[in-house]
């Protein structure tokens, strides 16, 4: 099931149990589903482009999110977790610190890496394989941490 039927799915729940957050959240994500299709390049998008589309959709929460707490806007900070749990829902499940290191150390191990500069080897790899399931930045802290030791 597409990205796009499993929204409209949800979406369907959503105004039958008249619950506003995910409403507003699923026709965000809707949203973002059609201006992709429809933005010229002629291609159908894949799941790979839906897990980037909705890590930017949550990535853009958590940014929000941290500036409503930093400005003590707690009514617009309760609206950025409502939408970041939603889009949650729709990626894939994240990496715990521990199965990331393992990882990175597996792919520094394949290519040899053993100093910082050749973390831009490490890091196209490891944003290669760990898409969608990885944080980049987190990726890059602990490659740079990995490294380094």
């Amino acid at each position: 099931m597409s990205l796009e039927a499993k929204v409209m799915d949800e979406m369907k729940t959503a105004m039958r149990a008249k619950d506003e957050a995910a409403l507003r959240t699923l026709r965000a994500i809707k949203a973002a589903i059609l201006l992709e299709k429809t933005s010229g390049s002629g291609t159908e998008i894949n799941e790979a482009d839906e897990i980037k589309m909705l890590q930017k959709m949550a990535k853009q929460r958590r940014d929000s999110l941290d500036i409503f707490s930093q400005q003590n806007r707690e009514d617009l900070a309760a609206k950025e977790r409502e939408e970041l749990a939603i889009i949650e829902r729709f990626l894939p499940k994240q990496m715990s610190t521990e199965e990331l290191q393992t990882e990175l150390k597996a792919i520094i191990a394949e290519l040899g890496a053993t100093s910082a500069a050749d973390m831009g080897k490490v890091m196209g790899m490891a944003s290669k394989k760990l898409a969608g399931k990885a944080d980049g930045k987190a990726i890059s802290e602990t490659v740079k941490q990995l490294l380094a030791s």
